[in-house]
């Protein structure tokens, strides 16, 4: 135990042990240096009886033996010592004083040597060993005082901060992944990111620039393709992800049984046509209700946060009514979405006869048939109105053109026909091609989400662009039926603004894996919580008049602070990864760096084929289907008056 009593035994014992190295010294002076001491009468001949005893001890035997037993006394008493710690003292001045005051110590034996006066050589061999062990006596203590602290060293608590990673290559038949270098402890490591398990979903966010696509979604395409996944890709700005699809497809196509045919649906640049209101997918009612939902959603992406008002529930039955009419009229030959268009525009009257003619709609259209019964023109309008100025945004030929073909079905994970569809959009027309997109990508979802398919990965890019009505169900009920989603966004906020608050949260926290570059805000703070916090350690300095202490501690901190992931460089991911029951992660967390060979990299996009050309179409051919779709719409009024009459 610390006491008073112990400490005052110490100090005694080291101020004892000091004394006896100083007297060494002097006797050894004093024995060294006897013909000076006589020329100068310091010489006693009691004193002379005393040392000559003393003098035959060993250690006097010899100059280095004297020297050296009063060096080891001076450290010994010298490790025991306090003082007052000083964060001035540098280990530079520490070093200088200790070789010079070593050097001085031991060069001064050389004097006695020399042929000049005994006191001459005397006070030159005493004054130069004093300097020396005064040098070295202050050297010592600087040391013991020296305060080494490393509050300034790690300005941005970077060793602190890092944590152990997944080191190991984990890969199996649906894994994704991405070497990356991690740092621990200041040294740099190689490590994996191993989405080992994409089906229970990958959300990928970022910033503008922080790599998205170029360090993340291109492998994860690449490697799906690699290992035979059917694929919907939807890709924002076409045509950046399409084209690896297509080169990645033209590479690895035939480690397919059967080689999947890749479509394109480009809005703008006629490639691939498809109906996305298949009569024979669409199995009931509730079928045409989600589609209905998910092309007014789209157009009016305001009315996702009024979901069950009265004029946002309204024009959508009013679409499901029109959608199943089609499907039921002569089987479905009429069942597209440029058909739903062009009958919504038909007058009132006209209208409601012909709709009223399918008893299975006739709950959906009577409360539209009611209030024009009674007049109530205004409410109607405000019913209906909202319908048809949002549904005349698509009434353009070419889109009548894309929407009104049969290239494929939409089955794309059909393991007798599978598929890699590319759904293209363009920036600038993003609203009203998001729509359409959004709409082939319910009807999609409702195929592939079924037993017994081939594997699916459906990577959507910039996904609050479009909407997808159902996406949280997918991500949760998926994951048996080998459906792969990846979605990428920039920011929390832009889900949130686009999808709703209620939504964003259940898609952030449904998806098991998270791969995140940089992000600020409340996306960073979320995101830091999530990745929990570590053991770090904490260091103080207390310093005052007559003493200096430092204590050190652990505590639990986060692990990447929000603000680390708010300044992370592009390549630079923080993330969380799902496992499963055979393949078990223990370090899930990570922190890392990928690394991507960018000369590689490059010549692969040199060596890229372009995508070939599908159709050769006039516009004449386009105006003519355009027509003809205005046509079925006056044959199947015509019909239906000559029927009723």
């Amino acid at each position: 135990m610390q006491t008073g009593e112990n400490e005052q035994a110490l100090r005694k014992i080291i101020d004892f042990t000091r004394l006896l190295s100083i007297a060494i010294l002097i006797v050894h002076f004093y024995l060294s240096c006897f013909t000076a001491f006589q020329i100068i009468g310091l010489t006693k001949p009691v004193l002379s009886r005393i040392l000559l005893p003393v003098s035959q001890m060993g250690i006097f035997a010899n100059v280095l033996y004297a020297k050296l037993s009063s060096l080891i006394l001076l450290m010994i008493s010298l490790v025991g010592s306090k003082g007052k710690k000083d964060e001035s003292i540098t280990p530079k001045r520490v070093v200088i004083y200790c070789i010079v005051g070593l050097s001085l110590y031991f060069i001064s034996t050389v004097f006695p040597k020399m042929r000049y006066p005994a006191t001459t050589v005397a006070t030159l061999y005493i004054g130069v060993t004093v300097i020396g062990y005064m040098l070295l006596l202050s050297g010592i203590s600087l040391l013991f005082r020296m305060l080494k602290i490393n509050l300034g060293k790690d300005i941005f608590n970077k060793k602190n901060e890092s944590f152990p990673q997944e080191e190991r290559l984990l890969e199996n038949e649906y894994s994704i992944n991405l070497p990356a270098v991690y740092n621990l402890k200041g040294k740099s490591r190689n490590s994996w990111i191993n989405i080992i398990n994409p089906f229970r979903g990958t959300l990928i966010g970022g910033s503008p620039g922080s790599g998205k696509s170029y360090f993340v979604i291109r492998h994860i395409i690449t490697q799906h393709i690699q290992k035979g996944f059917t694929m919907l890709v939807y890709d924002f700005k076409y045509d950046d992800l399409t084209k690896i699809v297509y080169n990645a497809l033209v590479r690895y196509g035939h480690l397919y049984k059967i080689p999947p045919t890749q479509y394109i649906i480009n809005l703008e640049n006629i490639m691939h046509r498809a109906n996305p209101l298949e009569p024979h997918t669409m199995m009931d009612i509730t079928d045409a209700i989600d589609a209905s939902r998910t092309i007014m959603l789209g157009l009016n992406r305001e009315w996702i946060k009024k979901q069950g008002d009265f004029f946002v529930e309204s024009p959508i039955n009013f679409i499901t009514a029109i959608m199943w009419f089609l499907k039921k009229h002569e089987g479905g030959r009429y069942c597209t979405l440029p058909h739903v268009i062009e009958l919504a525009q038909v007058e009132y009257k006209e209208l409601f006869e012909l709709l009223l003619q399918e008893p299975e709609i006739e709950v959906l259209i009577n409360p539209f048939v009611s209030a024009w019964q009674n007049e109530a023109y205004e409410q109607l309008e405000g019913q209906i109105a909202s319908a048809k100025i949002s549904l005349a945004r698509l009434a353009s030929p070419q889109l009548y053109y894309v929407l009104s073909g049969n290239d494929f079905s939409m089955d794309i994970n059909n393991p007798d026909e599978p598929k890699i569809v590319c759904l293209a959009n363009n920036p600038q027309k993003s609203q009203v091609y998001g729509a359409v997109l959004s709409l082939y990508i319910n009807r999609i979802n409702k195929l592939v989400n079924r037993k017994n398919q081939q594997k699916c990965s459906m990577i959507y890019d910039e996904f609050p662009t479009i909407y997808f009505n159902g996406i949280d169900n997918l991500i949760a009920t998926a994951r048996s039926n080998k459906v792969a989603v990846t979605l990428a966004v920039q920011d929390y906020s832009q889900l949130k603004k686009d999808y709703g608050r209620e939504q964003a949260e259940v898609i952030l926290n449904i998806v098991g894996n998270i791969v995140f570059g940089q992000v600020t805000g409340d996306t960073a703070k979320q995101l830091s919580e999530r990745f929990g916090k570590i053991n770090q350690e904490k260091e103080s300095i207390s310093i005052n008049s007559q003493d200096t202490s430092v204590s050190k501690s652990t505590q639990l901190d986060y692990a990447i602070p929000a603000s680390k992931i708010a300044s992370l460089s592009s390549g630079e991911f923080v993330g969380m990864v799902a496992d499963d029951p055979d393949n078990k992660i223990s370090l899930k967390t990570f922190h890392n760096e990928i690394q991507n060979d960018h000369e590689a990299i490059r010549n692969e996009e040199q060596s890229y084929l372009a995508i070939p050309e599908v159709r050769d179409i006039d516009q004449a051919t386009i105006l003519s289907n355009y027509q003809q779709i205005k046509d079925d719409i006056k044959i199947i009024l015509a019909n239906v008056i000559a029927y009723e009459k």
